[in-house]
């Protein structure tokens, strides 16, 4: 899993890379970047507006690679590997703690609780004390 990560973000960084160089060289408005790495000499080989079609269409399937790396990434981000059942087939639980009140044994009758226990003293509210 470690190395299907790092190839994505080697290819996320070479779309990036890809995308920043190709829009320098695509021609501006204005003074452009492209003039002066000598994308105004590439005319002839792409004809006069297939260069631009060129640069547009390769930033675009660029951006799209770029895209769907970081798509890529953030699933594989945010994936969390579930516990395994274990050989059994049985999830593994935490031990239960033993509770305060114990099992009356084996021999003992069973002692019927009273049906109106008073309150302990410390959930009681005191009367007096202003809040």
């Amino acid at each position: 899993m470690l190395y299907f990560k790092t190839l994505i973000i080697v290819v996320q960084l070479l779309s990036a890379l890809g995308v920043i160089g190709l829009v320098l060289l695509q021609h501006g408005k204005g003074a452009d970047m492209g003039a002066a790495f000598g994308s105004g000499a590439s005319g002839s080989l792409f004809g006069a507006t297939g260069s631009a079609n060129f640069l547009s269409r390769t930033t675009a399937v660029l951006a799209a690679v770029f895209f769907i790396t970081t798509l890529a990434l953030t699933y594989l981000g945010a994936y969390h590997a579930k516990p395994s059942a274990g050989v059994l087939g049985v999830a593994a639980t935490a031990p239960v703690a033993a509770s305060p009140v114990s099992a009356p044994a084996a021999g003992s009758a069973p002692v019927a609780a009273s049906p109106a226990a008073p309150a302990s003293p410390a959930s009681v509210p005191a009367t007096g004390v202003p809040k």
